[in-house]
């Protein structure tokens, strides 16, 4: 039988319905993402630790959840990091029979493996455009007898970022499609230094399969002591204020002419080592369906985004210029510098799961390596 549960919001808003995974009662940032699939890899994808993740479609766990197979050097093959990255879940409703060839496991059984609270039975998309109006809120999920959770703590890529420098060896570059149809750009010999600031495991599929060597490290190590052909700064959870080690080693790189790209947190490093100021956005860019337009073009992409800041345009230098424009409120989503291959984002180059589609931004950085 299932409890009650309450999703709590810190403007004292309350939405009641059924407890499913762990029992325990979990606080954190509620945010939403409007992807119709993709929740194994939402729930591991580190820009979501420590946060509430609300998903808007109606029904999740028809499909199970794959294989939390680990191939070298702790590389998931199927999902973005290895374990689960929330603190809570907010689903309208759950299905407890799944069907798929990849499932191993059902979602509850998942969440209860890894202690993840979940809430099913409110009206998502009513929160969800609380959510939209409002900004950024805090929230809780408390099950029927649980006791009040602690304030949530503060997350920084310190939680989420590997601990040492691991190496991925290069492999033969596969033929990657865009979904334009055109060929995926590739390397061969090259070497890339990902900044991991809480970095989705595709990312490193994703270079991996153009054929670069991969050198992954902790967000705050000086890579620029390496010998490297390229810098990746990765997405996290946090804000720039925590990361100044890496503005000023990025600070470094762009001294230099050898490519750095960036995105989400680390296309806001970027921005920062370049001189631009970082600001709240009023209303956050969560879901999987915010459009971006690509500057001098016509072009416009749907893009996932779960982000609350961008860049002041006052503060953009004189040697860099907008990239990326954000359709829904005409802020920055992306900057590039006007004479070297410096590239930042604020959205992840794909328009369903993984970097498997709309990943043209990261073969631009790829062809100039």
């Amino acid at each position: 039988m299932k409890l009650k549960a309450t999703l709590r919001l810190e403007n004292g808003m309350e939405f009641h319905g059924w407890s499913f995974g762990s029992a325990q009662s979990v606080s954190g940032e509620v945010v939403f993402n409007t992807s119709m699939v993709g929740y194994p890899e939402q729930l591991t994808d580190p820009t979501y630790c420590g946060q509430i993740l609300c998903l808007t479609y109606p029904l999740i766990g028809n499909y199970g959840v794959p294989s939390e197979e680990l191939l070298a050097d702790k590389l998931s093959k199927n999902l973005e990091s290895e374990r689960i990255q929330p603190k809570g879940l907010i689903a309208f409703d759950v299905c407890e029979d799944y069907s798929n060839w990849e499932a191993v496991k059902g979602l509850e059984e998942w969440m209860n493996e890894q202690n993840l609270t979940g809430i099913f039975g409110i009206d998502t998309r009513e929160l969800t455009k609380i959510l939209r109006d409002k900004g950024s809120m805090k929230g809780e999920i408390i099950p029927q007898g649980a006791a009040k959770p602690d304030e949530p703590a503060k997350v920084t890529p310190a939680d989420v970022c590997c601990k040492e420098v691991i190496t991925y060896a290069a492999q033969p570059a596969q033929d990657v499609e865009n979904i334009n149809g055109s060929k995926a750009a590739t390397t061969a010999g090259k070497k890339v230094v990902l900044v991991d600031c809480g970095a989705k495991h595709s990312i490193i599929r994703g270079l991996l399969s153009r054929g670069a060597e991969v050198i992954r490290v902790p967000y705050d190590y000086d890579f620029t002591t390496l010998d490297y052909d390229g810098v990746y700064v990765s997405n996290g959870p946090g804000c720039t204020k925590s990361c100044e080690a890496t503005v000023e080693n990025i600070k470094k790189a762009l001294e230099g002419n050898k490519p750095v790209f960036g995105l989400g947190l680390g296309y806001h490093l970027i921005a920062k080592a370049a001189g631009c100021e970082v600001t709240r956005l009023a209303h956050p860019h969560r879901g999987a369906n915010q459009p971006v337009r690509k500057e001098w073009t016509n072009r416009t992409y749907i893009s996932s985004q779960n982000v609350c800041r961008t860049i002041k345009p006052a503060s953009v230098p004189a040697d860099w210029e907008v990239y990326f424009t954000n359709l829904n409120d005409g802020t920055i989503d992306g900057l590039r510098h006007k004479t070297k291959p410096f590239i930042g984002l604020n959205f992840a180059p794909e328009v369903c799961v993984g970097l498997t589609e709309n990943v043209t931004p990261l073969d631009e950085f790829i062809s100039k390596l």
